[in-house]
């Protein structure tokens, strides 16, 4: 993930916002969809390598313009070669696009669905190429992030700017859609996951297993300007986790923490750490812990890894009983909930944070460390 804008000549307060440029230099209405406008959804994601050859090449795209150490991408490559150098996060997004393409039609909605990456192959630009191709005219835009912040938000923003730029002035607008970290949909599917994890314990610790939310961590600078007045990416996700944790395991305490970090050691991100967050509560006499990854939408790799490798190999020295809840994936009611946004969206109504973004919202200054 991440930590600065990568490519955008916006000035916070001067300019336009994204949002405003990408839908053609107006706000995203508050009116019904223009009757006859060609329309499409684009899932927009992260990117991911298919192959060994691909995961360096990935992982400078990833990190361009950051400072990092070469060797330091050596070691995260380590974690796809473990994999065959392939993440899984693509075969999940086409799962997904295949779930919300079967809802859509099953719902009489008829709506082309591309697919669009930040970082690998299929890129944005080319999706956006080929939506032009087709006759395209708007684009609703649904972010495989939940979440307020620079990495998660702004810059989905400025992907769309940057794909709709590299096709020239009869680029088709875009709005994306809302932050769905409170969707009901979204809510039911994490619940749901969290409600099997517990029913997997034992039933000697299951009553009393500590619930632990995971979300990436962000630099602390990140996370001060996430949303129009700031700290938005914190209580989105601490607002989501609740929802969970009060439709799966009404009363029970729980602890938001954070993963993946990726950033040197000199520059203070979110703590702490999950792997530092165990050690804490198997130090007080825990025994159980329930991990529930709330700010991802699939089991990707950071997932995987982070969790499901790392994370757990600390709890068993510590001797904590682990288990790891799923994320919402193919959900029916996440995949439902992609088509009650876009409904939202064509339906009309007062455009929510994520679809209009202030000019300000998340900006984070690009670095000017020089790349190794």
């Amino acid at each position: 993930m991440p930590w600065a804008s990568d490519a955008t000549d916006q000035r916070p307060d001067q300019d336009p916002s994204l949002a405003v440029r990408n839908n053609g230099g107006v706000a995203p209405s508050a009116e019904p969809a223009l009757l006859g406008r060609r329309e499409a959804l684009l899932l927009l994601s992260f990117g991911g390598p298919e192959g060994h050859d691909d995961v360096l090449p990935f992982l400078e795209n990833v990190t361009r313009g950051r400072g990092i150490p070469r060797e330091r991408l050596e070691e995260v490559a380590q974690h796809y070669h473990h994999f065959g150098g392939v993440s899984p996060i693509n075969e999940q997004n086409k799962a997904l696009i295949a779930a919300v393409q079967k809802d859509l039609a099953a719902a009489g909605v008829d709506l082309p669905v591309y697919w669009g990456n930040r970082n690998w192959a299929p890129f944005v630009e080319d999706a956006w190429r080929q939506m032009a191709d087709d006759g395209i005219e708007h684009v609703y835009v649904f972010a495989t992030s939940a979440y307020a912040s620079a990495s998660g938000c702004r810059q989905y923003h400025e992907d769309v700017a940057r794909a709709r730029a590299s096709f020239g002035p009869d680029a088709p607008t875009a709005e994306k859609l809302p932050h769905y970290f409170d969707a009901p949909g979204f809510v039911r599917a994490n619940a749901d996951a969290l409600a099997a994890a517990l029913a997997s314990l034992p039933e000697d610790v299951r009553a009393t297993a500590r619930l632990v939310a995971t979300a990436h961590s962000i630099p602390n600078a990140m996370a001060a300007v996430a949303g129009p007045l700031g700290g938005a990416y914190e209580a989105e996700l601490m607002a989501a986790a609740q929802a969970v944790v009060d439709a799966a395991a009404p009363g029970r305490p729980f602890d938001l923490v954070w993963q993946s970090r990726s950033g040197p050691p000199s520059m203070p991100w979110l703590e702490p750490d999950v792997n530092d967050h165990l050690r804490t509560l198997a130090a007080a006499g825990e025994q159980a812990v329930v991990l529930f990854p709330i700010g991802f939408v699939s089991d990707h790799l950071e997932v995987i890894w982070d969790l499901d490798n790392e994370a757990r190999e600390t709890a068993a020295e510590l001797g904590l009983t682990f288990v790891r809840a799923g994320t919402a994936g193919t959900h029916p009611a996440f995949v439902a909930m992609v088509r009650e946004q876009l409904a939202e969206r064509r339906a009309g109504g007062e455009p929510r944070l994520g679809t209009d973004c202030p000019a300000s919202c998340c900006f984070v200054a690009r670095s000017t460390r020089p790349t190794s």
